[in-house]
């Protein structure tokens, strides 16, 4: 594989389901991405939901299966935990460790994580304010792992037109004020899929790192987030429009 990192000049492309569903559902979006020559998958294993009634994620078994995907495709995984007595045991399957919005102050996962030597993904509250996330990775820092990565998804605001209102602003001043990589999540940020390319357009003029974003195969399907998922003839259709605002 060629040297990926993020925060190196290049408008980074994470893409995959909100939630990890079966293997069948993996192979048909490993297939797909590794088409658009997208190396990075992401893929929910633990989806800590708001309502205790929806589809709370696979768990191992659906590390196991993006292990399989990652191994068949040559990708990188970018999935989400959220017990601290899991970090370990997950260390094996994931790349690119996903802190999600609701444990941004879990300072305990911070910690743990932070005692880890890979990229730690750090998504900003729904309520925080910058300073409240920057000092989240500061408690990643602290415990000796530099390599994180900040994602914006939307804060939560009076307007309830979109899920979140994604503040495009914090990307020009987490640059200016840390040195961390930034990226955009336009699926929470938004919550439509009809918002997710012109928000990602948005992510490139202000200059972030890039964006993670999800697709599902049928998104009317999806068991998490189908609303806000991209079909794949959506997907291609931002990866070309990128591609034409790159060159």
């Amino acid at each position: 594989m060629n040297r990926l990192k993020i925060g190196d000049g290049d408008f980074t492309i994470i893409a995959g389901p909100c939630a990890v569903e079966s293997y069948e559902q993996m192979e048909k979006i490993g297939y797909f991405l590794d088409s658009l020559n997208v190396r990075y998958l992401r893929g929910g294993a633990f989806k800590p939901r708001t309502s205790p009634d929806s589809f709370q994620g696979l768990g191992f078994e659906g590390l196991k299966i993006l292990k399989e995907i990652k191994n068949k495709y040559n990708f990188k995984i970018v999935s989400e935990v959220t017990d601290p007595r899991d970090v370990e045991k997950a260390y094996e399957y994931i790349d690119i460790i996903q802190i999600g919005s609701r444990n941004m102050q879990n300072f305990i996962l911070l910690k743990e994580v932070g005692k880890q030597d890979k990229p730690i993904l750090l998504k900003r509250g729904m309520s925080a304010t910058i300073k409240e996330w920057i000092m989240a990775a500061e408690y990643v820092r602290n415990e000796g792992n530099e390599n994180i990565i900040l994602c914006e998804r939307g804060i939560r605001t009076f307007e309830d037109y979109t899920r979140n209102t994604l503040d495009l602003m914090s990307v020009p001043i987490i640059k200016s004020n840390t040195k961390y990589p930034i990226l955009i999540d336009p699926s929470h940020g938004t919550g439509r899929r009809e918002l997710v390319l012109p928000a990602t357009k948005a992510a490139l003029a202000l200059g972030a790192d890039g964006v993670i974003i999800e697709i599902h195969p049928e998104p009317s399907k999806a068991l998490s987030d189908g609303f806000q998922s991209l079909d794949f003839d959506e997907f291609k259709k931002l990866i070309n429009e990128i591609e034409k605002i790159k060159v």
